[in-house]
């Protein structure tokens, strides 16, 4: 079954031509004028990957972004005429993968598509099953909800990200720019203590005993792993 992508813009014109290409890709194409309508639409239809403009009337793209991002998991592409580095920045702090600049080229375009569909099938590939259980832990990945020992633990998007890419890569090492850079889907700078403090707080909610994790365990120099 052929992937399905959202593109969010309220320029008809460079829907259409996005459109076309992406058809000829064999990909499915949805519409939408704008952030609104786009949530509207992730509630009824699977979205694989979502390309947005910035500038929107009502919702605009970095607050689309960051609305995505406290329910969903696809990859996303923002097109924006704006170009400086902190436009950039600010567009990839707000959870999107790839940032491209109007005017683009749309084989790149193109080209960038294809590329964050295959990471993100490789990231979901690893484990197939949407209910994952280890031990007394259950984390349900469809309606990202976790219990442990049926008591339900109430978590914040980012530390359920951080659990669900450890709890699908069980007994691997992640190391804490991967888990930063996989989740808050931005670079890693080298001072940041964010991860620690959002595995510390994860632990004190999933862990009997937060200072001997049973689950989440640290990897002295390299990272965390369940």
């Amino acid at each position: 079954m052929s992937e399905t992508i959202l593109i969010v813009d309220d320029e008809k014109e460079i829907r259409d031509i996005i459109e076309i290409y992406l058809k000829n890709e064999g990909y499915k194409v949805i519409h939408a004028n704008d952030g609104i309508e786009a949530l509207n639409i992730l509630k009824e239809t699977t979205v694989d990957l979502v390309i947005t403009d910035i500038m929107m009337k009502g919702l605009d793209g970095i607050s689309l972004c960051n609305e995505i991002r406290k329910n969903y998991y696809m990859p996303i592409i923002i097109l924006s005429a704006k170009d400086e580095e902190k436009d950039k920045l600010l567009g990839l702090s707000s959870g999107a993968e790839d940032y491209i600049t109007k005017p683009f080229s749309i084989m790149e375009l193109v080209a960038r598509v294809k590329s964050q569909l295959r990471r993100y099938k490789r990231y979901n590939n690893k484990n197939d099953d949407r209910v994952i259980e280890i031990g007394d832990l259950k984390i349900n990945c469809d309606t990202r909800q976790v219990f442990v020992k049926d008591r339900e633990v109430t978590l914040t998007s980012k530390e359920f990200g951080i659990l669900e890419l450890l709890a699908r890569n069980r007994g691997i090492v992640m190391s804490i720019p991967k888990i930063y850079e996989t989740v808050w889907g931005e670079e890693f700078f080298k001072a940041d203590n964010t991860v620690m403090v959002h595995i510390t707080n994860l632990r004190q909610k999933i862990e009997e005993d937060p200072k001997r994790p049973v689950y989440i365990k640290t990897v002295w120099g390299v990272g965390y792993k369940i």
